[in-house]
């Protein structure tokens, strides 16, 4: 481990995230998994469809950035579902381990079985409230397909992911009764941890985890939120500090609702904050981001964290004097991580209503416009002006056209 885990060549952080107050309690496991649902919780989003095509393109590129596991998709929603999870299933070269994703139903752990993947997630009610009033179910019906589904994967040799939904909404008492009664009668091989609402502050998932563990010590816990109250990305990192170890996201947060936890905020999170590396290409994220977001016709926010088309354009005077001072060398003065670690272009100091005299000069000289100091303060006036009536950067030709009229009268 580094000296100064908080300052390497890619980032600076703060220091204080690894005083010793901070890390004494630290139970990270030794290897964190990313399990992408974007193929299937992604495309839950509201007015989100995934052709055949569209969802290997997207396969392709989560196996380049290197994504752990993938969970394929649902083969009972379509014959297209159908086909990508059989076949990524097939690939022996694919790089991530393929699951696909069921109810707790015979007949949709058998389309699981023909899809040939080595492990399913299985997905149950287990709020008694949710079950009465979303399904109009009895409460024994939630448990006894649960325990004859997940015997069922078992048999057929499937690895099994418990997945209850709505688990932090739950009677505590009740649904550990579930599973418990579903590790011993039926089987699982891991346990989701499901925030379905992102209803849990985290304060109260460190409770939760922490309840599960002692209760389950021998399964492994796996993290799936969602982002309702903003909260996922910090639940998830809570959740993996006690010793939680596979993350389950999507590229850009997509999925139902608020959406779920993104990956490339929760890794950056993790290699920068933490000084942790789970293995997965960062400099990937942008172009990775871009492409599920023309697939999925949703805008990426300019400013959205990590990848965001804004994310490294100056504006503001002060911001841009620190940038144009610091250079290359000293990048990470200026922005918490070099924008080369996930893909996106370099640094520019830019021009609108906010920007400062160091901004101007550097455009000035940009274009080898000659000019005082009185008249590049003239310059960034009318900058500032144009700046208020079109409310947006200028574009190179609009500031030299500018610059040259201002200088000419």
């Amino acid at each position: 481990m580094t000296d100064t885990p908080w300052k390497q060549e890619g980032f600076f952080t703060s220091p204080w995230n690894f005083d010793p107050e901070v890390t004494k309690d630290w139970k990270f496991p030794e290897n964190i998994i990313i399990h992408d649902v974007t193929l299937r919780d992604g495309e839950q989003q509201a007015g989100v469809a995934y052709n055949y095509d569209d969802k290997m393109r997207i396969a392709e590129g989560l196996a380049e950035v290197g994504v752990h596991r993938l969970e394929a998709g649902m083969p009972v929603v379509s014959k297209d579902d159908a086909k990508v999870v059989a076949e990524l299933a097939k690939r022996t070269d694919f790089g991530p381990k393929v699951y696909s994703f069921a109810r707790c139903m015979v007949d949709d752990v058998k389309r699981a079985v023909d899809s040939g993947v080595k492990g399913v997630i299985m997905e149950v009610p287990a709020s008694p409230h949710l079950i009465e009033k979303g399904y109009r179910w009895e409460l024994d019906r939630a448990i006894d397909l649960s325990i004859e589904s997940t015997s069922y994967a078992r048999d057929q040799g499937l690895e099994v992911v418990f997945f209850p939904i709505d688990f932090t909404r739950s009677d505590l008492v009740w649904v550990c009764d579930l599973i418990e009664r579903v590790g011993k009668e039926g089987h699982m091989d891991g346990l989701a941890l499901v925030d379905t609402m992102g209803a849990t502050s985290i304060h109260a998932m460190q409770f939760f985890v922490r309840t599960m563990k002692n209760r389950f010590p021998d399964i492994p816990l796996e993290a799936h939120f969602h982002m309702d109250f903003g909260m996922g990305i910090a639940n998830t990192i809570m959740a993996l500090s006690e010793g939680v170890e596979v993350i389950q996201s999507t590229v850009l947060g997509v999925g139902e609702r608020a959406g779920n936890v993104p990956m490339e905020e929760t890794v950056m999170a993790l290699k920068c904050l933490y000084n942790i590396d789970i293995g997965i290409k960062t400099e990937n994220f942008k172009s990775l981001a871009d492409m599920v977001a023309e697939i999925s016709n949703i805008p990426i926010l300019s400013n959205r964290p990590i990848v965001g088309d804004n994310l490294f354009k100056v504006e503001s005077g002060i911001i841009a004097t620190w940038l144009l001072n610091c250079g290359y060398e000293d990048q990470t003065e200026v922005v918490p991580f070099r924008p080369s670690l996930v893909g996106q272009a370099e640094p520019e100091a830019v021009m609108g209503k906010g920007s400062g005299i160091d901004n101007c000069k550097h455009w000035l000289d940009k274009f080898q416009i000659q000019a005082s100091e009185e008249q590049a303060m003239e310059v960034l006036m009318a900058v500032k002006e144009w700046g208020l009536v079109h409310k947006r950067l200028m574009k190179d030709e609009e500031f030299s056209t500018l610059a040259k009229d201002v200088l000419e009268n």
